[in-house]
């Protein structure tokens, strides 16, 4: 059975870890035989039903990750000891899961791990990105800067993606409440006055029999119907997780127009920052293309930076390796040659970054700005043409009377 403790050494500094033990007693025994003081001791197994549950509410939000390099970028400015760093926060933290993370790395780093090693094993709240900016850290000795610099890029990141994502959930939410009124009004109320206007016995308009027929429809088959669109989601979904299936699924987000630009535009701003920090960090430019393409979160950026890659392996560079891909701009081509040239190549990258993050804010709010009238106009000559559908015929019915 295993057992987490915490308790206090000769010197009054907390300890904390884990021992394996055939009950509570053998556990104390064993901790007190190290020369600790125990303060708190639980069973994995007693708690494991409730931190089940427990976990599958919390997660680690991009927004902790930001706080947590920020608190840790501090703590390393004054000096502190990387397990101390790691004790204090592993306690102090508000997000349980996270806490138990980083209590996780401080006992790895007192088993003798370096920090990255200690966060690689954690790849769910700390990317390969992170680990690998950590590791160049430690062999510049600048970890203070470097844990600054990431939680700076995460908040950068974060604000772009999120103001692009949250652009999208207004419409889609507008969207799905007409759909679900629609859907309401063809299995519920339309049948009924059908059947009135059905049997009056007079001409029925073309648009008219056009919602009565996809009424029927609904009414019939309406939840085989539902059922085919959940399996087609469904192999669209698994789909989507091969490799040829999320290049497919990549490119067709790129080609709708207008949000396809968007996402080139966001595309963008990550290869550059990302870029921009890896540089800046001391990472190699190869490392730094393999890095970026794993967060990029686009299998057609993938697969252009994987080759370009590949060509500055083979001793081209960077402007060049871009170049005669269709979703890399000119300009972007042009500005690393010159930062080739100049030899500043990162403050370049860090300038595009920031030139793409205004143009993905300034898309963003004009398709806000459009998408609103948009929507009202299409829904409202969608309403009205159910209605004029149903109330044409019912005045005619009266007028006849």
């Amino acid at each position: 059975m295993l057992f987490n403790y915490k308790a206090l050494d000769a010197q009054g500094q907390e300890q904390s870890g884990s021992v394996e033990a055939l009950n509570n007693d053998v556990a104390i025994s064993s901790i007190q035989r190290r020369g600790l003081v125990i303060t708190q001791i639980n069973s994995v197994e007693e708690k494991k039903g409730l931190s089940m549950k427990i976990k599958w509410l919390e997660r680690v939000s991009n927004k902790d990750v930001v706080i947590l390099s920020r608190q840790i970028a501090t703590l390393f400015a004054a000096q502190v000891s990387a397990l101390r760093v790691f004790r204090l926060l592993g306690g102090e933290t508000e997000n349980k899961v996270l806490g138990e993370k980083i209590s996780e790395v401080a006992d790895d780093i007192q088993a003798g791990a370096s920090i990255s090693k200690a966060l690689s094993k954690h790849p769910k709240v700390f990317s390969t990105f992170y680990v690998n900016m950590v590791k160049a850290g430690e062999e510049s000795g600048k970890l203070d800067q470097t844990f600054m610099y990431l939680a700076d890029y995460l908040d950068r990141n974060y604000a772009v993606s999120s103001k692009a994502k949250n652009a999208l959930i207004y419409p889609a939410f507008v969207v799905f409440t007409f759909i679900s009124v629609m859907v309401l009004m063809l299995t519920l109320v339309i049948p009924k006055i059908s059947a009135i206007i059905t049997e009056s016995g007079q001409q029925i308009p073309i648009y008219t029999r056009i919602v009565i027929g996809f009424s029927n429809f609904l009414v019939n088959y309406g939840i085989l119907f539902l059922i085919a669109i959940v399996i087609l989601g469904f192999f669209i979904y698994r789909s989507s997780l091969g490799e040829k299936g999320a290049l497919m699924m990549d490119s067709a987000k790129l080609s709708v127009p207008y949000v396809g630009t968007l996402y080139k535009k966001l595309y963008l701003s990550r290869i550059a920052d990302n870029m921009n920090t890896l540089l800046v960090s001391g990472i190699p430019m190869i490392k730094a293309l393999e890095l970026t393409s794993d967060v990029v979160d686009s299998k057609v950026y993938q697969e252009v930076l994987k080759k370009a890659m590949d060509l500055v392996k083979g001793g081209r560079p960077l402007s060049e390796a871009l170049s005669g891909n269709s979703e890399i701009p000119s300009i972007v081509v042009q500005m690393a040659k010159i930062g080739e040239e100049t030899g500043e190549l990162g403050s370049i990258l860090d300038t595009l970054a920031k030139f793409y993050q205004r143009e993905v804010v300034n898309a963003v709010d004009t398709l806000v700005d459009l998408i609103e009238p948009v929507m009202i106009v299409l829904l409202g000559l969608g309403v009205a043409f159910l209605l004029a559908s149903v109330l044409i015929p019912i005045y005619n019915i009266s007028a006849s009377i």
